[in-house]
């Protein structure tokens, strides 16, 4: 159990507002207000804050931790928290890298990176073996992160995967032999449960679940918590669910707050502090090639993922990860978060 000296506290840094000053009688009321409180000096001056914040740094992991973002519920925002998050660690002066195992390839369509049909990706690393190293590429405007994209192709590999030798683990052995120093890979699933899935689970230690704060959240998680038990039964001893973060929270509706309130009495420690909250910023940045990160660095939902960035980071503090012959991850974490869901 963690210490709560390793939680990350909330931001309280106060946001700039309007200031109620009393106004003399020989001064006009139509004196335009200084910049600082109009709309574009607060969000220039929360942007500046926001990335000052993220150079600061974080503890770095002592070895390299493999999150696998899975949900086979669609919708749930694992695509969007997979690249702000591997965007807000590399802002923290991590390395990250991003593995795209959707075919729709939308981590890759967010972070930028082309992946059409012709572009080496992931695909040829699953079926023809081609090294990890061959297909990565940085992500602009981020230092420091790089994707594995995801082409079309990848479609078919469920298939392809079915009459290949240890079609379980040839993305954990591609990972195994990248030779670029990492602080962090995290693997966006598809919203399934396939072979790709099952090669992300396989591949990873630790499970980031995102579960969207509206009706039917916990639907289907049972399955999902089952195929964790059962690969680490069987595949990856050190496979656990280290993390959930709510994701769409809305303050304003009640249902928000119950839901939030049954996953943290279902899963306790593993849920994050810090929710990701519903916003037009961080659904319009993938349309600009872009994580919120960049594409408004003042907005709350950047701010959100920053902070739940520096949770992750602090709760890896003290991590020892160890990597027999066919897994990387802690051994020490066996217990199943599957109780009470069914």
């Amino acid at each position: 159990m963690r210490s709560d000296a390793n939680i990350a506290g909330p931001m309280t840094d106060p946001v700039p507002g309007p200031r109620s000053e009393t106004v003399g009688e020989d001064v006009s009321r139509e004196t335009p207000p200084p910049m600082d409180d109009a709309p574009v000096g607060r969000s220039a001056q929360l942007a500046v804050e926001a990335l000052g914040r993220a150079g600061q740094g974080l503890p770095r992991p002592e070895q390299t931790r493999i999150m696998v973002v899975a949900n086979q519920k669609g919708g749930v925002g694992k695509t969007t928290t997979t690249v702000n998050l591997a965007a807000s660690l590399a802002l923290h002066g991590a390395r990250v890298l991003v593995i795209d195992l959707d075919p729709q390839g939308n981590a890759s369509t967010a972070l930028g990176i082309d992946h059409h049909a012709e572009v080496p990706s992931i695909y040829d690393v699953l079926v023809d073996s081609k090294p990890l190293s061959d297909v990565v590429q940085p992500v602009p405007d981020v230092e420091g992160l790089f994707c594995a994209p995801a082409t079309i192709d990848l479609a078919g590999a469920e298939i392809e995967l079915v009459s290949l030798v240890a079609r379980e683990s040839r993305l954990q052995r591609a990972i195994q032999a990248y030779e670029q120093p990492l602080d962090y890979v995290l693997i966006d699933c598809p919203p399934s449960l396939g072979l790709l899935t099952v090669n992300a689970l396989v591949a990873g230690a630790e499970v980031l679940i995102p579960i969207q704060c509206e009706y039917y959240a916990l639907e289907g998680l049972g399955q999902l918590l089952r195929n964790v038990d059962l690969v680490r039964a069987h595949l990856n001893p050190s496979l656990h669910v280290s993390t959930i973060l709510l994701t769409m929270y809305d303050g304003r509706t009640r249902l928000a707050s119950q839901v939030a309130e049954e996953v943290r009495s279902h899963f306790g420690e593993e849920v994050l502090r810090t929710s990701i909250p519903r916003s037009v910023r961080i659904s319009e940045a993938p349309s600009y090639g872009q994580t919120v990160l960049t594409y408004d660095p003042g907005s709350s939902g950047s701010l959100s993922y920053l902070e739940a960035a520096r949770e992750i980071a602090l709760r890896g503090v003290g991590l020892h990860y160890e990597a027999p012959q066919t897994h990387l991850g802690n051994q020490n974490n066996q217990h199943s978060t599957s109780e009470g869901i069914k």
